[in-house]
C-alpha cells in the first residue's frame, strides 16, 4: 500500500475510534443518547439484587425488575411477566433465605443496555443446600436507573 493509502486508512480508523468516544450529546442531533457505564457498574446490579434478596422482601427484589420484563427462575416452570407474579415467586423463593455468587461472568454493554451471564451458586440459608446454576440478566437504563428486563437461571444440568 503506498504511504498516502496508508494516511487516509489511519486517518479514516481514527475519525472511527473518536465517533465512538465522543460522548452522545456532542454526536449528531436525532442520535440516541447513551448512558455511559462500565463492567464494574454493571457486575454491581448483581449485588444490588442480592442484597435486595437477603432483604426478605419479595416488593424490593421485584423493584430491580422493568414493569415490562420477564423473569424465567431457576425453582418455577412459570415465567413471571408482571410485578405481581414476581413478587408471587419471591415471596416462596425468599422462604429458604437464598443468598447468591457469581461464580464466572461475562459482561457486554450496549447503548443503554447490557448483558450479564455466566454461572452463579445459591446458598440456601434455612436447609444449608448449595446449588450451581446458570444466569443470563439483561438491563436497560430508563433514564435514571438500570433495571432487569430479562433474568433466566436455570440449575446446572450435570452433577459434579
Amino acid at each position: 500500500m503506498k504511504p498516502f493509502g496508508i494516511a487516509v486508512l489511519a486517518l479514516g480508523l481514527a475519525g472511527c475510534a473518536m465517533n465512538q468516544s465522543m460522548p452522545a450529546s456532542s454526536q449528531a442531533p436525532g442520535k440516541e443518547s447513551c448512558k455511559s457505564t462500565s463492567e464494574q457498574e454493571i457486575a454491581g446490579l448483581f449485588d444490588r439484587w442480592n442484597q435486595s434478596l437477603l432483604s426478605g422482601n419479595p416488593q424490593r427484589v421485584a423493584a430491580n425488575y422493568a414493569p415490562r420484563s420477564i423473569l424465567l427462575p431457576t425453582v418455577s416452570n412459570r415465567p413471571r411477566l408482571t410485578p405481581a407474579e414476581k413478587i408471587d415467586y419471591f415471596n416462596t423463593f425468599l422462604e429458604s433465605a437464598p443468598s447468591g455468587k457469581i461464580d464466572q461472568r461475562i459482561i457486554f454493554i450496549g447503548c443503554n443496555s447490557a448483558v450479564d451471564a455466566g454461572l452463579y451458586t445459591f446458598t440456601f440459608g434455612k436447609s444449608g443446600a448449595v446449588v450451581g446454576a446458570r444466569y443470563t440478566y439483561t438491563y436497560a437504563w430508563d433514564g435514571s436507573q438500570w433495571l432487569i428486563t430479562s433474568h433466566h437461571s436455570s440449575a446446572m444440568p450435570e452433577k459434579k
